[in-house]
């Protein structure tokens, strides 16, 4: 295939912009190589708005492979925005427990709620009205636009810049405004010339796969391209359909792009968490709104500062002085750039604790299994439930309320 020669300007220092031929000829190929490799995910036999715009939060800073079971198991339980906007928040979060990053299912509900009250229940095919939306930025629109219904809009993700980089041979960091401004350009230019194919050349998946269009067709395979071939590390270039016209290839440079610099240094913190028990009873707390994991449920914890003890923690935290305290388990994880120890603690104690101040329970095991929680405590509920013989308490029986 002969690749014609990109026609438009770029700004200086930056790699020219794609032409109109030059962009025809891409998005051909990109359709074509699509309809033969692209997987068959769940979310690609449907065509309905909603499921697809469930996919594209869900798949935010997730792996495909982790979404496929959750996005099978929300479409049975919440199959529509009715059955979303109506669902108790607390079985929302317990839908998404282990996915992470809560504001996202948060922001999605408030949303499906907007619709049902005001759009008749339908998702806006307006590129506008879906960025408009809670918790849809601009690529997120994007892509339900495109990919639901076949519009011409662009969409700018970690796996779509690295291959717009790569083929552009843009060395530039991709955070800066007139960087951004270009690929954004490339990304419109691309599902444009898509648009503009002759049928003959919007070649589409087989069935069970279903696309809207050459559109939708385009942006998938930008996306599957990233995610597959055009890899940070070790892309296989071998592979690609854009191999032959790719500047960062031919240059010797696809270790070097995108050019995203030095990530910031991630910052340690140590936690230190406290498993009570009392007459078959657990102490756990809700978060409260507008927290990290806020409305998820977790054993009281605290963070400590350096040289702190855990027994001074805990009865700070606690509002009396454990008894004792014996080392359980440690988990270790990492939520944006902070890497987290958490070690728990089983704490005894005597008489009948008081609850503090807030969304703090007794609950016993049968009642602590059905609530959502982050994943680190989850861990440890899924350890304590485990205990061959719970630890008991001595006095009074503790209140429930």
């Amino acid at each position: 295939m002969k690749h014609p020669a990109r026609t438009d300007a770029a700004a200086p220092g930056l790699a020219p912009a794609l032409g109109t031929r030059a962009a025809g000829a891409l998005a051909a190929c990109l359709v074509a190589w699509f309809s033969k490799q692209a997987r068959d995910l769940p979310w690609r036999r449907t065509l309905d708005p909603y499921g697809i715009w469930v996919a594209e939060i869900m798949l935010q800073q997730t792996q495909v492979k982790t979404v496929i079971p959750y996005w099978t198991r929300w479409m049975k339980e919440l199959p529509d925005l009715e059955s979303l906007a109506a669902a108790r928040l607390e079985t929302v979060l317990k839908l998404w427990e282990g996915l992470g990053y809560y504001t996202r299912v948060r922001n999605l509900q408030k949303a499906a709620q907007d619709l049902v009250s005001n759009r008749n229940a339908t998702v806006p095919r307006d590129l506008q009205a879906i960025d408009a939306l809670p918790g849809v930025g601009r690529y997120t629109a994007g892509a339900i636009a495109s990919i639901a219904f076949d519009l011409p809009a662009p969409i700018l993700d970690g796996n779509v810049l690295r291959v717009l980089t790569r083929l552009l041979g843009i060395g530039g960091d991709p955070r800066e405004r007139s960087v951004s401004r270009m690929l954004w350009g490339a990304a419109a230019s691309l599902v444009a010339a898509a648009a503009r194919l002759p049928k003959a050349k919007r070649a589409l998946p087989p069935r069970p796969l279903r696309l809207a269009g050459p559109c939708s067709a385009l942006n998938q395979s930008l996306m599957e391209l990233g995610a597959t071939i055009c890899l940070p590390r070790r892309p296989r270039c071998t592979e690609c359909p854009l191999q032959g016209r790719c500047v960062a290839r031919r240059t010797g440079r696809t270790a070097e792009i995108p050019n995203l610099g030095l990530r910031p240094a991630a910052t340690d913190r140590r936690f230190a968490a406290f498993l009570v028990e009392h007459r078959g009873r657990w102490l756990v707390r809700r978060r409260p709104a507008g927290v990290v994991n806020a409305h998820l449920w977790e054993f009281p914890n605290a963070e400590l500062t350096q040289g702190a003890e855990p027994a001074a923690a805990a009865s700070a935290l606690l509002g009396f002085t454990p008894a004792s305290l014996l080392p359980f388990h440690t988990v270790r994880h990492s939520i944006t750039r902070s890497r987290i120890v958490l070690e728990a603690h089983l704490a005894s104690c005597r008489g009948r604790p008081r609850l503090r101040p807030g969304s703090w329970r007794w609950l016993a095991p049968a009642e602590l299994e059905p609530l959502a929680w982050p994943s680190a405590h989850r861990q440890l509920l899924t350890r304590m439930l485990a205990l061959p013989t719970a630890p008991r308490s001595r006095g009074e029986s503790a209140q429930t309320g």
